[in-house]
């Protein structure tokens, strides 16, 4: 099977994930092996977390969990798209559908993205 090639990256290479049906981009997040193998074998989005330096299941506090539906690598092997099915329908930690929310219009940032849960309420 190809495999991505972590020591590209560090270890670490970007993860595009886009919503399965709409394809709209959810979010961008990095993986590590460990991450990738555990995606694989789950099913189920698992990013490494750079914050936090630790292995990062999306949705383990939020429930917003990302269920992969297809992986595509990329001709470099070094980017990883998901298409995934988002549920609860929000991938943003700042409850938005997507992370990708605010466009920049004539200099300033606009919100264009739905905001889908107040993190107040999930994040506690």
């Amino acid at each position: 099977m190809i495999e991505p090639n972590f020591a590209k990256g560090n270890n670490l290479i970007p993860v595009i994930t886009q919503d399965a049906d709409s394809k709209e981009v959810l979010m961008l997040a990095y993986m590590n092996r460990q991450a990738w193998e555990t995606t694989l074998q789950t099913g189920k989005a698992t990013y490494w977390s750079r914050s936090r330096n630790s292995l990062w299941l999306k949705g383990e506090t939020s429930g917003h969990v990302q269920l992969v539906k297809e992986i595509f690598i990329d001709c470099d092997n070094d980017t990883i798209l998901l298409l995934v099915e988002q549920l609860g329908g929000a991938a943003c930690h700042t409850g938005y559908k997507s992370c990708f929310y605010r466009k920049v219009v004539d200099g300033n940032c606009v919100v264009v993205g739905e905001k889908i849960f107040n993190p107040k309420d999930v994040y506690k």
